[in-house]
């Protein structure tokens, strides 16, 4: 009986031991890409540390082992495996080979993200905010009265919705200037501008795309890759 129990807790002792990395593949073998890119999101959020392996399987994820990780991994149907610490020394003296083009990027910072869009925008609006709520990575959505009020310096990341800053409605006019949905839109503009004390909509879209009011911020680690995933798996 002894050596049974002895067993039983060499093997759990050697599995703590053994398996104390979890790799979030980006290659063909994940089953869900945008999800796990939420998922690096959410570890963010919770304040742990996650290497990104660039160029390696696909930009995958690493970071130390958590019960809580791999289940929360389980319940969104984010592929993962769990690796030991050798085995992951080894994929980090490979990346760090300059014979390749790979490198470890260490994620420690949550980042804050914003979508510029008027408040009649729709999820099936655009392909980014589709991503991120499918992901599940939470983001502001902003307009002109936050830009003006100073907001934009609360993100690190910011996605511009369909928008040319001409206020000419010059995209759609052609086609749609006749439907109902383009006739409410441009009344909405008109009245949002009159509200925040412009004359004309063209005046307010000057106002807030100086680059003292409104920065084209680059970044977006987790859309960008997440996008091109889509166009790519």
């Amino acid at each position: 009986m002894k050596k049974i129990i002895y067993t039983v807790v060499l093997l759990l002792f050697s599995s703590t031991i053994f398996a104390s990395h979890i790799l979030i593949p980006m290659d063909k073998s994940q089953k869900n890409h945008l999800k796990a890119y939420g998922i690096a999101y959410w570890i963010l959020q919770n304040n742990i540390e996650v290497n990104w392996l660039l160029n390696y399987r696909g930009g995958s994820f690493s970071l130390s082992y958590y019960k809580d990780i791999k289940d929360e991994c389980t319940i969104r149907g984010v592929s993962f495996e769990v690796i030991s610490d050798a085995e992951a020394n080894i994929i980090f003296a490979k990346i760090a080979s300059p014979e390749v083009n790979m490198d470890k990027v260490k994620l420690e910072k949550v980042p804050r993200i914003a979508v510029y869009a008027p408040k009649s925008h729709q999820q099936w609006d655009d392909a980014v905010t589709m991503v991120l709520n499918y992901a599940e990575i939470p983001y502001d959505q902003i307009y002109d009265e936050e830009i003006i009020n100073g907001d934009l310096a609360k993100y690190d990341w910011l996605h511009l919705h369909h928008e040319d800053f001409t206020g000419q409605y010059g995209k759609f006019y052609g086609s749609y200037r006749h439907a109902g949905w383009y006739i409410n839109d441009k009344r909405e503009a008109e009245s949002e501008a009159a509200r925040l004390g412009f004359n004309k909509v063209s005046e307010l879209k000057l106002f807030v795309s100086k680059p003292s009011k409104i920065s084209f911020l680059m970044a977006g680690i987790f859309l960008q890759c997440a996008l091109q995933q889509t166009h790519t798996t």
